[in-house]
């Protein structure tokens, strides 16, 4: 079986990934028939457990999106169980040296490339007689370390360089904060632009991938223009809230002081 969202990137497409905060197979379901590529679950700070992920999980299977999770920190336990119940790529936060890449490969890889435990209990299902699961899984699961600190950009080149990461995925916020400014997603600080060219300068270099967490769709589609290729929009539960709050903004300037 072949990771549909991998084969996607290869071809030089851009993924448009939702985003999974709401611990829902409903909300998954609802995010899983809206025209993402992928649909993310994140463990790290979403209101999200691992019983919750399977549900996402089997609320997605149904639809043509591919399942990946943020996991809550580079630990093997964690992302060996993630990705024995089907997810297709791992977005790891925190990840600063070339030596923490390399423990998340070998966390994500069956050996000889890495020392992931043979167990995968719900992925199994991918494979059948004959082309089993593990004999593909170390050349379809995607790896992806984020670059989030002023450590990881200091050694991006290096982690970079690690042998089976698939490429990097971009945290905004925690960026900011580690130099010294403000966290939020949408930057446009000239420091932070020029970090972005040199990581889609690096992995586009490589043959990797480069992804970002974006909260507006026309800073997305210009970071797609840049080089970006997972783009992230927000969460469900932002999605949900922007949406809530502006329609009760819009009956409030119709109705007037009758409904405030």
């Amino acid at each position: 079986m072949k990771n549909a969202l991998k084969a996607r990137l290869a071809a030089g497409k851009a993924c448009l990934n939702g985003w999974l905060a709401i611990p829902s197979g409903f909300s998954a379901e609802v995010m899983a028939r809206s025209g993402w590529h992928s649909v993310t679950v994140d463990l790290q700070h979403g209101v999200q457990d691992y019983l919750s992920m399977v549900q996402c999980f089997q609320a997605m299977g149904p639809y043509p999106v591919t399942p990946m999770v943020r996991v809550p920190w580079n630990e093997p336990g964690i992302i060996g169980k993630v990705l024995d119940a089907g997810a297709w790529g791992v977005i790891c936060p925190m990840v600063n040296t070339a030596q923490e890449a390399r423990a998340l490969v070998a966390a994500c890889l069956y050996p000889p490339k890495g020392n992931r435990s043979n167990g995968p209990v719900r992925a199994g299902g991918y494979g059948e007689p004959g082309n089993l699961y593990q004999g593909f899984a170390n050349d379809e699961l995607l790896v992806l370390p984020m670059i989030e600190t002023r450590q990881a950009v200091d050694n991006l080149e290096a982690i970079l360089d690690v042998p089976g990461i698939s490429g990097v995925y971009v945290g905004p916020s925690d960026l900011g904060l580690s130099f010294g400014m403000s966290p939020t997603l949408d930057r446009e600080e000239p420091e932070i632009l020029d970090i972005y060219a040199r990581i889609i300068e690096g992995t586009g270099r490589r043959g990797l991938i480069a992804g970002l967490h974006n909260a507006a769709p026309a800073y997305a589609a210009r970071m797609i223009g840049l080089g970006f290729r997972v783009i992230t929009i927000t969460s469900d539960a932002t999605l949900l809230g922007k949406i809530a709050q502006e329609t009760v903004r819009q009956i409030q300037t119709a109705a007037g002081e009758a409904a405030r």
